[in-house]
């Protein structure tokens, strides 16, 4: 009897060893399969992040490199007048603030004969973005008869709009070829907006990360197109001559305009008291 229950014992733990082994196998198998689908997965993923990459390299350097004359023109002009810069609010800081900057800029540009005006955008809390405003330049050309008018945006702080915390090194890499100065017509800053932002898109998937709203497309195309109001600035060059006019004008003997006309034009004229009774 003892014989016949240890072989039944060694049978049942035998077949319980190979039941083991055969499934140990079976899972090892599907455990390997699903390592080399991962594999496979994630060399897809870095291949297809590296073509989007490259492809808004390109799309930028494209954007970037072409500009007509007129913005040629513009820009060089504006970076000449950031060449000499003064601050002149109460609390000046290194390179001068914004609104000091803004107005120097608007100001030398206007007294060179462009069609400038600061632009102040504001726009409201909507269910995608929050609210919000942005000041900066706008030059309205007329010179071309075919196009009829252009409207060239110039932002002093381009780079600074995008950046990012914890961003990728991809991601940096791209806002770094941004120009700090940006002077562009409309169109081409539309087409910047939409490079930035999709690849804004992109950095925070590959990061698990959430995206803000004021980092979308809509928040950002606010900035510069949304409703604003376009300030003309008084040439300096005219500020002064009117202010000059009015220092000379306070000068002269104060008197009736009916008595300068005549003593104007009558020098010889005199003037008899009546005594009326």
């Amino acid at each position: 009897m003892s014989f016949h229950k240890l072989s039944d014992e060694t049978i049942f733990v035998d077949d319980s060893v190979f039941g083991f082994f055969g499934r140990s196998e079976s899972e090892e198998s599907f455990s390997n399969s699903r390592m080399i689908e991962n594999e496979e997965d994630e060399d897809e993923d870095v291949d297809e992040s590296k073509c989007f990459w490259e492809a808004q390299f390109q799309l930028l350097h494209a954007t970037l490199t072409k500009s007509s004359s007129m913005e040629s023109t513009i820009r060089r002009a504006t970076k000449t007048a950031l060449s000499a810069t003064i601050c002149v609010c109460q609390i000046p800081i290194s390179g001068g603030c914004k609104d000091c900057l803004l107005k120097h800029v608007c100001d030398y540009l206007k007294n060179a004969g462009f069609n400038t005006a600061i632009c102040k955008s504001k726009w409201r809390s909507s269910p995608d973005i929050p609210s919000g405003e942005h000041k900066y330049i706008d030059v309205m050309d007329t010179s071309s008869c075919k196009k009829g008018e252009v409207r060239v945006v110039i932002e002093l702080n381009l780079r600074q709009e995008f950046q990012m915390g914890r961003a990728s090194k991809e991601y940096n890499e791209l806002i770094k070829r941004l120009p700090e100065i940006f002077v562009g017509k409309a169109e081409r800053l539309k087409n910047l907006i939409k490079i930035i932002c999709s690849s804004a898109k992109k950095c925070m998937k590959e990061n698990k990360m959430h995206m803000g709203p004021w980092r979308k497309q809509t928040y950002m195309h606010a900035k510069w197109f949304g409703t604003y109001e376009r300030t003309i600035l008084v040439p300096a060059v005219f500020s002064l001559a009117v202010s000059a006019f009015s220092d000379q004008r306070s000068k002269l003997p104060k008197s009736s305009m009916l008595t300068f006309d005549l003593l104007h034009n009558f020098p010889s004229l005199h003037c008899t008291a009546v005594q009326v009774l």
